[in-house]
């Protein structure tokens, strides 16, 4: 299996470059949530701890009706079963790496996913020994016809929100040529300057689920990376393989993450009060680099800004770490990167306000 290199080594020498900062090194490259785990979860996770039997691949089932009752009050959707209709995930990144292989896809298939693009439904592709081909429109692809499609909204590095017009298109066509249309959805509640849309939404499926799938994280909403905890939605049919598959596999959510887990989906306050954290730091944060001369382009959810001085990206982090900031290059997420860097709002809000106050005195030197 010929993978590509571990991308983020290369930015090895930037990260020591920013460190060198009299201030100290403000690291937004790496979208890792920093604030701390609610205070539910954590009990939930401490009161399931005594857990000396086996997890269910199937998840229990208070954990399934949190997941479809969460659909329900957050986003209005009424058509996923908690008994057929969800399947827990180490994460979401696990499912997303191998979902190309549970779905016995092999060196005839091709995997679809847009041309800027986190980059595991590439390797997905890969280690399933499927050809990955990085497309946002279905003329790219020519006679091909693909056994999945991915789609991102709100995505990732660009913020990127697909209205549920685009979605409901992307489901048909899916449909037409027999491929699994999969949605990654882990900045679903992130909708800063437009409402995200589910795929699970009757409004872009039609009302039925067949050949859909999305996937979730609690990651980003609840803090809980550390725990590895993701879902997956949709077809019942599709899930009943992948449940099969993953029995055989042993992959299993721990039993104290999954009361965790639940905890988190049945509490939207800690959300909320997550969400208006990263609102203040998105605009802290892109008032300053608009200040020094950067633009924002999409950037209309998600936990990113994705940022341009309209010169190769790796010039742009090279001028960044020289204020100590640390961000990730467009190119890894593609070509189309090549002139943008992904900003992420996951630092302390006393780090966010160090690079703002950066950033701003900077901008005077531009203009001077």
């Amino acid at each position: 299996m010929n993978l590509p290199a571990f991308p983020w080594d290369s930015l090895v020498p930037y990260r020591e470059r920013a460190r060198e900062h009299p201030d100290g090194l403000v690291d937004l490259s790496v979208g890792t949530p920093v604030d701390a785990t609610p205070r539910v979860v954590r009990e939930a996770l401490a009161g399931a701890a005594n857990s000396p039997g086996y997890p269910t691949t199937l998840g229990t089932e208070a954990l399934r009706a949190s997941a479809a009752g969460w659909l329900r009050r957050r986003f209005g959707i009424e058509t996923v079963d908690p008994v057929h209709g969800v399947l827990p995930c180490v994460g979401s990144k696990e499912l997303v790496a191998w979902l190309p292989t549970l779905l016995g896809l092999g060196k005839a298939d091709v995997v679809v996913h847009p041309e800027l693009a986190y980059p595991t439904y590439g390797i997905g592709a890969l280690m399933a020994g499927a050809e990955a081909v990085a497309a946002d429109s279905v003329v790219a692809l020519g006679p091909r016809r693909p056994r999945v499609i991915w789609v991102n909204s709100p995505a990732n590095p660009d913020g990127r929100i697909l209205p549920a017009e685009h979605l409901a298109k992307m489901v048909a066509w899916a449909r037409e040529c027999g491929a699994v249309l999969v949605a990654d959805e882990c900045y679903i509640e992130f909708g800063w300057d437009a409402k995200p849309v589910s795929v699970l939404d009757p409004a872009v499926n039609g009302g039925s689920l067949d050949g859909v799938l999305a996937v979730h994280s609690l990651s980003k909403r609840s803090n809980l990376a550390g725990y590895r905890a993701g879902f997956v939605a949709g077809d019942p049919d599709m899930l009943a393989t992948l449940l099969e598959i993953r029995k055989h596999a042993g992959m299993l959510m721990p039993g104290p993450v999954q009361a965790a887990m639940a905890a988190a989906l049945d509490d939207d306050a800690h959300v909320d009060e997550q969400l208006a954290r990263y609102r203040a730091r998105r605009e802290l944060l892109r008032d300053a680099l608009v200040g020094a001369g950067l633009r924002i382009d999409r950037s209309e959810g998600s936990l990113y800004l994705w940022a341009t001085r309209d010169e190769p990206c790796w010039e742009t982090i090279a001028w960044l770490a020289d204020q100590g900031i640390l961000a990730a290059p467009g190119e890894y997420y593609g070509p189309l990167g090549a002139s943008h860097v992904r900003v992420a709002l996951t630092a302390t809000d006393e780090r966010v306000a160090a690079a703002s106050k950066r950033l701003r005195p900077a901008s005077h030197q531009m203009i001077m």
